[in-house]
Parts: structure tokens; C-alpha cells; sequence
């Protein structure tokens, strides 16, 4: 289980802890711990990565992601709403995320005629472009990390990634504890 991030760090506890964890946890149970320790390793690798190549365009994944919700919209004004469902994350999160790309241009933001309450997102000429060239860059580096991976690899690793984050939010759903397993 031993890895190594970017910065030579352990980013999975070393063997001594590792043979610890083993005896406490044996078999199936320290593999599904040692799944999940490697899964979150590497999804921060992923994030520390795709916040670097992005650091010159758009400046983060979130604001990426906000980007390119308004981008597939094809001008098509976006509750603020749906960028909060998007995130996973509150109102006020997206409130300054917004406020930081009105700042620089890249959004515009106004009242719904419907319900004055609701604001409404929009791309401004510059967000397209920012977004645009952001998105080239990043299946550049994209393609470069996972040229390895064959197309059927690929889909076996994403509907890998899809089972676990629906066990995950289904155990959230359920209640699950510590004390509830078995």
C-alpha cells in the first residue's frame, strides 16, 4: 500500500502502520480500507494536478466547473442553484466563487424576472474564451496522463469510480455508522 505523492510525502501510511492496521483489520477489511486510502491519495493527486494546470486559465476546478456549466448551456441563463447542486457544496461557497468570476469578468449574474429572489447566471465574452482555452489545455494534459489507458479501461474505471461514490452516498442515505456494521 506504500505510495508517494508529488512531493516524495508518504500519502498512505508508512508499513509500520500499515502492519498494524492488518492485524486489527485482516482480509477483506484492511483491502477495502487500503482501496479507500489509495482512492482518496489519488483523488487529491488528481485535484493538486488539475489545480496546476488550471492555475493559468480559469484558476480552479470549482470555478472550471462553473465555467463550463454556463458554457454547455449555450447561453442559456443557470440558477445559481444549479451551480450549488453541480459543487455539492452551500450557497454561500458559490455566493463568492460568483462574486470572484464577476470580478474578473467572466460571469455576469442577474435577477430572475420570475423570481426576483433566484439570480441567474450567464458567460460573458471573455468567460467563453477563458473557458475555452481552459478546456483545450486540459485534454491536452488529460491525454498526456492517460494515454495508457485504453478506451475499455477506461470505462471499467469509471464504472468502478460510479460504484463506489453510490455506496458511499447510499451509506450517507442509510445512516450507516461504525457501531451499525457488522
Amino acid at each position: 500500500m506504500e505510495d508517494t505523492g508529488a512531493t516524495g510525502k508518504l500519502a498512505i501510511p508508512p508499513a509500520h502502520v500499515q502492519d498494524a492496521i492488518r492485524r486489527r483489520l485482516p482480509g477483506p477489511k484492511f483491502q477495502q480500507l487500503e482501496a479507500v486510502l489509495l482512492l482518496r491519495s489519488t483523488a487529491q493527486q488528481v485535484e493538486n494536478a488539475a489545480s496546476e494546470w488550471l492555475a493559468g486559465t480559469v484558476g480552479s476546478t470549482a470555478r472550471f466547473q462553473t465555467l463550463m456549466l454556463l458554457w454547455a448551456g449555450g447561453g442559456r441563463p443557470t440558477p445559481h442553484q444549479e451551480i450549488i447542486a453541480m459543487l455539492q457544496v452551500k450557497r454561500a461557497t458559490v455566493s463568492a466563487l460568483m462574486f470572484s468570476l464577476e470580478q474578473d469578468g467572466l460571469v455576469q449574474s442577474v435577477p430572475d424576472r420570475q423570481d426576483r429572489r433566484r439570480l441567474l447566471a450567464s458567460l460573458t465574452g471573455k468567460g467563453e474564451k477563458v473557458i475555452s482555452d481552459a478546456m483545450d489545455l486540459n485534454a491536452t494534459y488529460l491525454g498526456q496522463v492517460m494515454h495508457d489507458f485504453s478506451p475499455e479501461e477506461l470505462d471499467t474505471l469509471k464504472s468502478l469510480l460510479r460504484r463506489v461514490r453510490e455506496d458511499f452516498v447510499q451509506a450517507s442515505r442509510d445512516g450507516r455508522r461504525v457501531d451499525a456494521a457488522p
